[in-house]
């Protein structure tokens, strides 16, 4: 596997971005009526990333063709000069195609990982994050990823920074409208120095009213933690979830002695999906704790897939919508 910075952080599900935009989009607030828990169905377009990158306008219309409500996005490129872009679409034509095809987006993924950086912190890709968000009308800017050169390395400290960043963002992010968050990996679950928690120390460091988070359920329920008992240990802070189901056949756990001190790329090289519903995670247990974790948006999202990428997620909206569905 590539291990190179952008190879990394798109298979992590974020998109680079190195240039600010023009703040005019500033203004412009998020008017998406809110969703009452899981009435809706979302998929995180990284799901689909190769597609999206070879046409992205039928891919979108396939999406809406399966029945998908809502995406949520990912990989925004920001030019200087020339603004930002996902797919080789303008922010003004994702936003069009978006509306012809009847599908909404309430987030996206953005590359945060300057301003999270100890050190570094800088706020231009922050600030051009939440104005294609302000545009395209999404409620969420969320941070998919740590800082790349951090992943093996991280401590409470930095920890502790960027949970102070993410306050510093979310007041910035409040004037637009908008709201930050951050999206957990299995890493946010191993044990750091101190005992605690790299997720832990997030959610007890982040003002309720400015930060939410997003759980990745296959994430954590891949590290050993017992997602709906984690809600109750935080309540309300999860809005949003990635509905992302675990291979049968592979459900080891990749947290604890044996494995926190192993280079991540080392662990993800092994790891394996599946379609939502055909895996090992019990998603009915887990959405009867949506009331405790805040529940308003959930994303099937699938990171490798074995079969066509189109059965593949009309597969996982099936069952989504025949046994989650509110």
């Amino acid at each position: 596997m590539n291990t190179d910075r952008r190879t990394f952080l798109k298979q992590a599900g974020a998109g680079l971005a190195a240039a600010y935009l023009a703040p005019s989009w500033l203004s412009c607030s998020s008017s998406n009526a809110p969703a009452i828990t899981v009435e809706e169905i979302g998929l995180q377009l990284y799901t689909l990333r190769d597609q999206l990158a070879g046409d992205a306008s039928a891919t979108l219309s396939r999406v809406a063709e399966i029945g998908y409500d809502h995406v949520e996005t990912f990989g925004a490129e920001i030019n200087s000069g020339s603004g930002a872009s996902f797919w080789g679409l303008s922010v003004k034509n994702l936003t069009a195609l978006l509306s012809d095809y009847g599908l909404k987006t309430y987030s996206g993924h953005y590359d945060l990982s300057d301003f999270l950086t100890p050190g570094n912190g800088n706020l231009d890709t922050l600030k051009a994050s939440i104005d294609i968000a302000a545009h395209l009308r999404q409620q969420y800017v969320i941070a998919p990823v740590p800082p790349f050169l951090l992943i093996d390395k991280l401590t409470v400290d930095d920890y502790l920074f960027m949970a102070d960043q993410l306050n510093k963002g979310g007041e910035l992010a409040a004037q637009s409208g908008v709201k930050i968050g951050y999206h957990n990996h299995f890493w946010e679950f191993r044990t750091l120095a101190d005992g605690r928690r790299g997720l832990d120390i997030l959610i007890d460091n982040t003002d309720k009213d400015l930060v939410v988070f997003e759980l990745d359920l296959f994430w954590s329920e891949k590290s050993g933690t017992d997602s709906a008992a984690y809600f109750e240990k935080h309540p309300g802070r999860f809005p949003l979830w990635h509905i992302k189901d675990m291979d049968k056949a592979n459900t080891e756990t990749v947290t604890g002695p044996d494995y926190d001190s192993k280079p991540v790329m080392e662990i993800t090289s092994t790891i394996t999906y599946t379609e939502v519903g055909t895996g090992s995670i019990d998603f009915k247990k887990i959405l009867a704790e949506e009331k405790a974790a805040g529940l308003r948006y959930a994303f099937v999202e699938q990171d490798l897939i074995t079969i066509d990428p189109f059965e593949s997620i009309a597969k996982s909206y099936q069952y989504v919508k025949s046994n989650l569905l509110s």
